[in-house]
């Protein structure tokens, strides 16, 4: 466990060194209130919002109360890391009406985490360079239509106007950072009240946020994964809850997904599930969208759509996980970690770099937790008059 003389003396460095932006910021990823953390730590809250304020510092002891409560080793706290700070209105989120400042501080924090892992790592790792066409910098105010900028989104990545496999592959191959952030830990929270998915260009390398909530329906994980997409290209960073602004973001994603002059000689003319699931499976797209994209191409009558979603609501669903798709799933810090695993840099020795623990680094990466070993006790299986323990027989 270590001298507690010398940890104590640890603390009192943290304490010297404060970061009063770090404590606000963990408090915020575990979604705790300064009236919880109060409690937790045995200071007032007033005591708490001074620390954050930076008006006064935290005394050894209180440190490491604070670090305990917070799930972080205690120098987290310290100063002179690098460290992002991405505001609300910085970020696209889809549900702003029905998630609350809590819940929008705790992604908006794990984001600023997720970029300080990406720093890190890219001072060995090579990432790809953001490649995007130039009306789509944060700088530019020539902005296409949704439609427009979906193909020329396509024609700069030479997509063609063929289904784009391995879409998350795809974004990432072009220098968006894309990271999972799951609010599935939290069962007090109403399904449609979860964050979906979220963007932001506030970072030097553009981010998407997706959930794998969903991970059973991978159609509706890629299109959420190509409306971010259209927030990134389209509206840099104004953000917020303007119903224009997702109604252009999935506009683009329709198109970027299904361009309408290849994907309008291929739906029917008339509801045809079988033709549907067959298109569906081609493009990964979900039928419901399908239905949608046969009326605004102007294929089916408004009337008609409707009856289709009431008799696809109807119909038995079947999992579809991201899993099961390569290409799907981000994996560009993860491979980076990777990378440096080869090359005798640890994901131990990373989370101690960044005073974080390796299952949060783990978690910004979405890298599984590893599984617990088991061995059999000896001679336990060549004995026949031992018996295996109760839970295991």
């Amino acid at each position: 466990m270590g001298d507690p003389r010398s940890q104590s003396a640890d603390t009192a460095d943290v304490a010297r060194l404060f970061d009063p932006a770090r404590l606000t910021q963990a408090r915020r990823i575990n979604k705790m209130s300064k009236a919880e953390l109060h409690r937790k730590v045995g200071v007032s809250a007033a005591a708490i919002g001074q620390y954050e304020r930076g008006e006064v510092r935290p005394r050894a002891e209180t440190v490491a109360a604070l670090a305990d409560a917070l799930r972080v080793p205690p120098g987290f706290f310290t100063l002179g890391r690098p460290r992002a700070q991405v505001d609300i209105a910085e970020a696209s989120f889809r549900r702003l009406r029905s998630t609350s400042v809590a819940q929008q501080q705790q992604a908006t924090a794990y984001v600023e985490q997720a970029w300080e892992l990406a720093c890190y790592l890219e001072e060995s790792v090579e990432f790809p360079e953001v490649d995007l066409p130039e009306w789509a910098s944060v700088d530019s105010a020539d902005v296409p239509d949704p439609v427009t900028a979906a193909q020329a989104v396509r024609r700069h990545w030479s997509l063609g106007s063929e289904p784009i496999r391995h879409l998350v592959y795809q974004i990432e191959q072009h220098g968006i950072l894309t990271v999972f952030f799951s609010m599935k830990q939290d069962d007090s929270l109403d399904e449609k009240s979860r964050i979906d998915a979220f963007s932001t260009t506030a970072l030097p390398r553009p981010m998407i946020v997706l959930t794998p909530d969903k991970a059973n329906d991978v159609m509706r994980h890629r299109f959420s994964a190509a409306h971010e997409l259209g927030h990134i290209v389209l509206h840099h960073g104004r953000h917020g809850t303007d119903s224009q602004l997702e109604r252009q973001a999935d506009m683009f994603a329709a198109e970027f997904l299904t361009p309408r002059d290849v994907i309008a000689n291929e739906l029917p003319r008339r509801v045809n599930f079988n033709r549907y699931e067959q298109i569906s499976q081609r493009w990964g797209v979900s039928v419901a969208s399908l239905l949608y994209r046969s009326r605004e191409l102007d294929l089916l009558s408004e009337s008609t759509v409707r009856r289709g979603y009431i008799t696809l609501n109807s119909l038995p669903r079947r999992p579809m996980p991201i899993g099961d798709f390569p290409g799907e799933r981000p994996e560009l810090l993860k491979s980076a970690i990777d990378l440096l695993d080869g090359s005798g840099i640890s994901l131990a020795k990373i989370a101690a770099d960044l005073q974080m623990t390796p299952r949060h680094v783990r978690r910004l990466a979405g890298i599984d937790d590893p599984q617990p070993k088991l061995t059999l006790v000896p001679n336990r299986l060549n004995d026949p008059n031992s018996a295996l323990p109760h839970e295991f027989m």
